[in-house]
């Protein structure tokens, strides 16, 4: 009987890390097109500030991009489910 159990553990954690390395890419992505946008590039030559804020556009993001994805998934697991 543990076999279900850990194949739907395994499943649960399985669309866990998906969703966060998804929330998380999408986030970082958002923050850097955000960055360029306004012209804070993080490519730039050196460590300027413009540099700098573009590389805190691109961790904010990130960061806000997993606390959304981990905000979905509690949602997810609040509702009944139909299996």
């Amino acid at each position: 009987m543990s076999a279900p159990d850990n194949n739907s553990n395994t499943r649960h954690l399985l669309v866990n890390g998906i969703a966060d390395a998804v929330g998380f890419v999408g986030g970082a992505l958002l923050g850097f097109w955000l960055g360029r946008l306004l012209s804070f590039d993080i490519f730039a030559p050196g460590y300027g500030t413009a540099s700098l804020i573009g590389i805190a556009l691109v961790g904010l993001g990130g960061g806000l991009g997993l606390h959304a994805a981990r905000r979905w998934q509690t949602g997810r697991r609040s509702k009944p489910s139909n299996d």
